[in-house]
């Protein structure tokens, strides 16, 4: 039942940053994925409105959630009874229901795919999804750590050169066979050769992962100048990089000629795979995991048991409304999306329904969604226009409407490249910004901005024109992530009160992953990346790296394809500087550049992942106060997954 916590901001905001410079401590974040990321991004003090066009903006949301919620009350239960009656049901006491992670009907198993959008298997962020394919070591964004799973123990030499990984000799593959270190070499050769998101990315850093036997790896960094050119994105391959069997893998090329794009596009629905759930279940209702109940980590040298749940199970929900009404109906049991007011399920409506924490924000805030701007676009190239958006914008309308009171402000927390927790924060010299800072819907501000660079409404028709053309853009996120749509519609009211006509766009999440992912965009809105002890690094490679635009298929951050010399300067020294003063130049003249600059802008901050969980069928769930050190990652992503081998049964 709902937990009495009582605790201070600092415990809503987790940080693992003092461990961040420590070669081979903890975990990492590689600043992107292979796959798409919903998770991420279903992610918050209430503060006084501005104006009244932007409260006009909030009630038309509100009233627009309160009826999509019950119009879906009917469809929730239309849907339940159609799943049920079609014979794929599952026992309601051996089975797990999750939302706000899977999205549509799975397209693929792939964990090499560019389009994938398996959100209920595939989620390789910092603290990956583990319930499928797994990781050498899972993550803890509560202690900043790496806990032993496919890989048992892992070192560097004294300069940070070699990476040596011990693994679990009791480890082995859903067909049986032992996981080996040349499975670990393979599956990141294959990522290499075939350039997939994670094999370009990590290729930069990477010089070769070799099986020095069946269960050692030497991971060899690439070195310039006898310098390594990143330990930390190095390390970040432990936990990010989903392992696949080699002899599969051969299997999957040879089957499609080793050509890289259908290499790729394999759905891999034959997969072989080392995690506790196999798909069991797909279709475009729900889609549905079963336990292998020979599954490797009930050995002792593992978790030494089973997890409780026989099923994990995703309804395919229209929207966030729909998936809230089922977490109140008791059919979901735990809900990875925004809800607003949620502390009304308990106060109010006296549900079992329980968070992370008792009060706002309800979760630990460590990302910040964040809308960036397409700089290849005539108009969104000039910083004039971006910053004047960015500045009429009404975050405080964001914050109380949007994000129903679920984020600290601007105001209690000043823009910068780094997210809110004390952590963070420490690197970044906040008075040395103060000038670059704007105030709340500085809508003067902005039209000033925007005269003074001769940016103007020259024939009257109420929209500014830059080289003769009206500046008119879209602003987008996917349809049905309520809280996203609700703060673009606030950032297209922004841009009508400074002359700029920005029309909201809120396709299907496929189609959406397809334009940030390929820079086909004017204005797209994604989180940056959440704990991880590449961050602060982590996020401002999202914000500026230039690598990363220019991927072929881009989930790791810069999706506006901005570029700057010094901010790439900035980045190439960060990963081998240790001094902790130097660290806070960078991250000072990093925040100095992202403020003027404005290729992107934090919208909010946020928990990483949402999380409320209803008591009605299974509990003890993880929760701050329980002295666990299980993250609440949704009972499935890093070391959250701990949290399924505690579940209880409600008598």
């Amino acid at each position: 039942m709902k937990k009495n916590l009582q605790k201070v901001m600092s415990l809503l905001c987790v940080s693992a940053i003092s461990l961040s410079m420590i070669a081979g401590c903890g975990g990492g974040n590689n600043g992107g994925t292979t796959t798409e990321t919903p998770a991420a991004t279903t992610e918050e003090a209430s503060t006084e409105t501005s104006t009244e066009a932007a409260d006009a903006t909030a009630e038309e949301s509100t009233e627009a959630t309160e009826e999509t919620t019950e119009e879906t009350t009917e469809e929730t239960t239309e849907e339940t009874t159609e799943a049920a009656a079609d014979g794929e049901s599952t026992p309601r006491n051996e089975t797990l229901y999750e939302a706000g992670q899977q999205w549509g009907t799975i397209n693929d198993w792939n964990p090499m795919s560019a389009n994938s959008n398996n959100g209920l298997a595939l989620s390789a962020n910092e603290s990956a999804r583990e319930l499928v394919y797994e990781t050498l070591f899972m993550f803890n964004s509560l202690d900043g750590k790496l806990y032993p799973l496919l890989g048992s123990e892992y070192s560097w030499n004294d300069d940070q050169t070699e990476l040596t990984v011990k693994l679990n000799p009791d480890a082995k593959w859903s067909d049986g066979s032992a996981f080996t270190a040349e499975d670990v070499a393979y599956t990141y050769d294959t990522h290499v050769k075939y350039q997939s998101s994670q094999g370009a990315d990590f290729s930069t850093y990477v010089d070769s992962v070799e099986a020095v036997d069946d269960s050692t790896v030497l991971i060899k960094a690439k070195v310039e100048n006898g310098v390594a050119v990143n330990p930390l994105k190095v390390t970040s391959i432990l936990n990010t990089m989903y392992m696949m069997q080699k002899a599969y893998l051969q299997t999957v090329e040879e089957r499609n000629g080793e050509d890289a794009d259908k290499v790729k596009q394999d759905t891999m629905e034959d997969l072989v795979h080392t995690g506790p759930y196999a798909p069991y279940i797909s279709n475009d209702q729900k889609a549905v995991l079963q336990r292998d109940d020979n599954y490797w980590g009930q050995a002792d040298s593992m978790w030494g048991k089973l997890p409780v749940p026989k099923y994990i199970a995703h309804t395919i929900y229209k929207d966030n409304a729909a998936g809230q009404v089922a977490l109140s109906q008791g059919e979901v049991d735990v809900c990875q999306q925004f809800i607003t007011d949620v502390q009304n399920l308990w106060l109010e409506d006296n549900l079992p329904i329980s968070t992370w924490l008792d009060d706002a924000p309800y979760g630990a805030c460590e990302v910040m969604p964040s809308m960036f701007f397409n700089t290849e676009r005539e108009g969104l190239d000039q910083k004039e226009v971006r910053r004047a958006i960015a500045m009429a914008v009404d975050y405080e309308q964001i914050i109380a409407s949007a994000m129903s009171g679920q984020s600290p402000t601007f105001a209690e927390y000043p823009r910068s490249v780094v997210g809110p927790t004390d952590g963070e924060r420490k690197y970044v010299d906040f008075d040395a910004i103060a000038d670059l800072q704007w105030d709340n819907a500085d809508v003067d501000g902005a039209n000033k901005l925007l005269d003074d660079a001769g940016i103007v409404d020259s024939d009257g028709d109420g929209i500014r024109e830059y080289n003769g053309k009206n500046l008119s853009f879209k602003a987008e996120c996917p349809t049905g992530w309520s809280d996203w749509n609700a703060s673009m519609e606030i950032v297209a009211a922004a841009g009508e009160k400074i002359g700029i006509d920005i029309q909201t766009y809120f396709p299907e999440a496929s189609s959406f992953y397809d334009d940030m992912t390929t820079c086909n965009f004017d204005i797209c809105m994604w989180s940056t990346p959440g704990a991880g002890v590449m961050n602060p690094y982590s996020k401002g490679m999202f914000y500026f790296s230039e690598e990363y635009a220019k991927l072929a298929s881009n989930w790791s951050g810069n999706f506006g394809h901005y570029m700057n010399d010094d901010a790439e300067k900035i980045l190439e020294a960060l990963p081998a500087e240790t001094d902790e003063a130097k660290l806070k130049e960078y991250y000072t003249e990093l925040s100095r550049i992202l403020l003027d600059e404005c290729p992107a802008v934090a919208l909010m901050y946020r928990p990483t992942l949402f999380y409320a969980v209803n008591e009605s069928v299974w509990t003890n769930y993880p929760a701050a106060d329980d002295g666990r050190n299980i993250p609440p990652t949704d009972c499935t992503d890093g070391y959250g997954i701990a949290a399924l081998y505690e579940l209880e049964l409600v008598e």
